[in-house]
């Protein structure tokens, strides 16, 4: 299909803390549109004030998708997110309105763009080994394997969630290949092009920014949120910036003023990796 018949999505893209939210809202108000996340932290019902999901207000103002749909002990795979949100896509274009998707985990929006990577099949045994290696030796031990065996994926994920650790650690062992040797190969045909509207500051400001927020977070009551979320503290949902950090602090570890620094430093390292992945992208 040629550019010229397919029909426009924009975009909104940039680290957190750069106002994606209040620019997706501004743009689907002008263009007729309803808005789609590409957020996984703010799929999961119940985790709201450590993923700064849209407010009442905002939720108001544009039909939003894909905003706390989920409960926290779903695992949601990103191709799951993929046909789901193809399937929303289209209904929405149906019925004349426009789209505008708006988030920061850039793998889905490339996963709606293009399509997923094939990767290979894992053993179970291969999935079991890792994830024993992980509980007897530590998160510092599987990373050390990560940057070992994929030194261009550890730049880019989260390495203080030891599901993304292990996932890629998995696909490396399974096919003998680095995990980001599949990355961005698949291209799949779409009726819709994505025009990206990125959402650019200078890093000082943004670091301030998102210091500013996760004040404005324990202030709204971020630490009765994580508290009463403890007995999902195992899922993946729960491995999130912002909730992760206060598991230490309720297990008697680390005070909570050391629990608030850590949150603001993992969330300023995730802002990095997030500003390298979509000014390449």
């Amino acid at each position: 299909m040629k550019q010229e018949e397919k029909y426009k999505i924009i975009a909104v893209t940039g680290a957190t803390a750069s106002g994606k939210t209040a620019r997706a809202i501004e743009i689907a108000r002008e263009w007729n549109a309803e808005i789609v996340s590409y957020d996984s932290r703010q799929f999961y019902e119940k985790m709201d004030i450590g993923t700064a999901k849209p407010t009442a207000d905002e939720l108001s103002q544009a039909v939003h998708h894909f905003i706390g749909h989920l409960p926290i002990e779903r695992d949601y795979s990103i191709g799951e997110y993929e046909k789901d949100a193809l399937e929303c896509i289209e209904e929405i274009h149906s019925r004349g309105k426009n789209v505008v998707m708006v988030g920061g985990s850039g793998l889905y929006l490339q996963a709606v763009e293009c399509g997923i990577d094939d990767f290979p099949d894992v053993p179970q045994s291969v999935r079991e080994q890792l994830n024993d290696m992980w509980k007897e030796k530590g998160l510092e031990y599987i990373q050390t394997l990560l940057k070992e065996k994929d030194p261009v994926y550890y730049e880019k994920v989260d390495t203080k969630n030891p599901r993304r650790v292990l996932r890629a650690l998995e696909v490396c062992e399974a096919s003998g290949r680095a995990y980001s040797s599949f990355l961005g190969v698949k291209k799949n045909s779409r009726p819709f092009y994505i025009e990206k509207v990125y959402m650019d500051m200078p890093r000082e400001e943004l670091y301030k920014r998102i210091d500013r927020r996760v004040d404005m977070m324990m202030e709204a009551g971020l630490l009765e949120e994580v508290k009463s979320l403890l007995p999902y503290r195992h899922t993946n949902a729960m491995q999130s910036v912002g909730y992760r950090e206060f598991f230490d602090y309720f297990d008697g570890k680390i005070t909570l003023e050391e629990a608030v620094d850590k949150v603001k430093q993992n969330s300023r390292n995730y802002a990095k990796r997030q500003v390298t992945w979509f000014t390449r992208h």
